[in-house]
C-alpha cells in the first residue's frame, strides 16, 4: 500500500468537506454542521466545501490539513493549527464570503449558531501556544490502515516545529475508539465538559479534552 501525506490543496475541498463533516458527526448520526445547517448531506457539504476554499485561512481551511493518499486517492485527514492564528476568530471573518458565495441570507448563520447553543458550552478552552488537533476522519474503506497514526505524527512534528510545548484533541464522549487511537499516540484525557442538553438533543453528553507533551 502506497501512502502519501500531503499538503491540502484546493483540490482536496470535496474530500476535506467530507472530513469535517465526518468528524463532526463522530459517533453520532448528526453533528454540529447537520444542526447548522439543518438541510440534507449535499447541503453541508457544498458549505463545507466552500469553507475550505476562503481567501484568508482557517480551521477547515484547505491549507489547514495533511491528507493521507493511498495509491493516489486521499483516503484520511486531518487539522493542526494555533487558536491564535486560525482558530474561531480567523473563521467567524470568512462567514459573510461563504454566504455570499452560496446566496445564503444573513440569518441563516445566526440561526445555526442558536441551533448549536448547547454544543459551544462544552467547546475546551486551550492554553495560549497549544497546537490543535482537529477534523480527524478516515474513508470507512480505509480504516484500519495505520493512516490517522501516521498523519498524527506528522501533524503534531509541525506543532512542535511552531514552537507548541503541548498538543490538545477533543473527543466527543462516547466515541471511544477515537480516544483509544488518541492515548495510543500519547494523548491523556485532562478534563471534560458536559451539557444534558447537549445528550437529549445530540446523543453525547459533551466534550473530553485530550493532551500530550511535545515533541
Amino acid at each position: 500500500m502506497s501512502v502519501r501525506i500531503a499538503e491540502g490543496t484546493r483540490a482536496h475541498a470535496p474530500f476535506i468537506a467530507w472530513v469535517a463533516l465526518a468528524a463532526a458527526r463522530s459517533h453520532l448520526p448528526r453533528g454540529f454542521w447537520d444542526h447548522f445547517i439543518d438541510r440534507d448531506q449535499a447541503a453541508c457539504l457544498e458549505y463545507l466545501e466552500t469553507l475550505a476554499t476562503t481567501s484568508r485561512p482557517h480551521l477547515f481551511h484547505h491549507s489547514a490539513f495533511l491528507v493521507a493518499e493511498v495509491e493516489g486517492r486521499p483516503a484520511a485527514a486531518l487539522c493542526g493549527y494555533l487558536e491564535e492564528e486560525l482558530g474561531y476568530q480567523a473563521l467567524q471573518s470568512v462567514d459573510s464570503e461563504v454566504d455570499a458565495r452560496l446566496a445564503r441570507p444573513p440569518e441563516a448563520s445566526r440561526d445555526g449558531m442558536a441551533r448549536n447553543a448547547a454544543f459551544f458550552t462544552v467547546v475546551p478552552q486551550h492554553r495560549p501556544g497549544t497546537w490543535i488537533v482537529e477534523n480527524v476522519a478516515t474513508r470507512p474503506e480505509f480504516r484500519r490502515r495505520g493512516l490517522v497514526s501516521q498523519l498524527l505524527e506528522e501533524v503534531l512534528k509541525r506543532g512542535a516545529a511552531r514552537g507548541a510545548q503541548i498538543a490538545d484533541i477533543g473527543v466527543l464522549i462516547g466515541n471511544d475508539p477515537a480516544e483509544l487511537a488518541y492515548e495510543k499516540a500519547g494523548f491523556r484525557a485532562v478534563g471534560e465538559k458536559r451539557n444534558p442538553e447537549l445528550l437529549r438533543s445530540w446523543g453525547t453528553p459533551g466534550i473530553r479534552l485530550l493532551r500530550r507533551p511535545l515533541p
